[in-house]
């Protein structure tokens, strides 16, 4: 299927490595070129030079912070001015969510400091992109969320994803007339860097094969197995397309089944 993206341009925030460094590269490899953004200005070049020898396309590296106001105005503008406008905005930037435990002890001070990280930050962005999608008529915004949003256990993540869903909603219905469509996605547990670190020290803890370990992980989903960034980042590219121009609103489950709950 050709998804049509050739030509068009994307801002992809979290890009430095994981899900966001995935879709990046798939989006590149779409035809977009892009603008990759981290806080992280070294890991971030690396990056960008490392997706642009791959792909062929342009990638320009933009440090910034999402959630400070004025690092997001200054980050939509210099991807503005080095790709010549936005098409498409990808919210990935954000940190692994606290620990679980009782919602009752639950630190507010970090709590507050985690949705501001995910749920506002990526609210920023779409702010600081949409007056010029408006303008032309086009746009897409896709934002990371994740299946945290449909469990119990870990307050922050649940609270700080189903927030993202919500935003994902209250934006697509009132800019929808402008041609701009908004969704989310909903990773589980997806073999990043950070994952692929977790399951080599709990293989070294309990003297036991990394891929024990990510048998074990991936038993909770339908398809056996954790998700690979790629099939994420594959989602998301069908997303960011023309292809999509019915599906706007909804947040999409890819984690890979997760056995035992129905959402409809």
């Amino acid at each position: 299927m050709d998804l049509e993206l050739t030509g068009k341009t994307a801002l992809v925030t979290g890009a430095s490595r994981g899900i966001g460094y995935a879709v990046a590269r798939q989006l590149a490899f779409e035809g977009c070129d892009v603008a990759v953004v981290a806080r992280d200005a070294a890991a971030l070049a690396k990056a960008a030079g490392a997706l642009s020898a791959e792909t062929g396309r342009r990638v320009v590296p933009v440090a910034a912070d999402t959630v400070l106001d004025e690092s997001v105005a200054a980050m939509v503008a210099t991807a503005t001015e080095q790709l010549g406008r936005v098409d498409i905005l990808v919210n990935a930037a954000a940190r692994s969510a606290g620990a679980g435990g009782s919602a009752l002890s639950v630190p507010t001070a970090g709590l507050l400091e985690e949705i501001d990280v995910k749920a506002i930050g990526y609210l920023r962005c779409a702010q600081g992109v949409v007056p010029q999608m408006r303008e032309r008529g086009w746009g897409r915004i896709i934002s990371v969320a994740g299946l945290a949003a449909r469990q119990t256990g870990a307050l922050s993540a649940t609270m700080r994803n189903a927030a993202v869903a919500a935003m994902t909603k209250n934006l697509a219905d009132e800019l929808g007339r402008y041609g701009i469509n908004v969704t989310a996605v909903h990773p589980g547990v997806t073999r990043t860097e950070r994952i692929a670190g977790l399951i080599a020290r709990r293989a070294a803890e309990r003297g036991v094969s990394e891929q024990e370990i990510a048998d074990e992980m991936g038993a909770g989903y339908a398809i056996g197995r954790i998700a690979e960034p790629a099939e994420i980042a594959d989602l998301v590219a069908f997303l960011a397309s023309p292809r999509s121009a019915s599906v706007t609103g909804d947040a999409i489950a890819c984690g890979g089944g997760k056995i035992g709950s129905v959402h409809y």
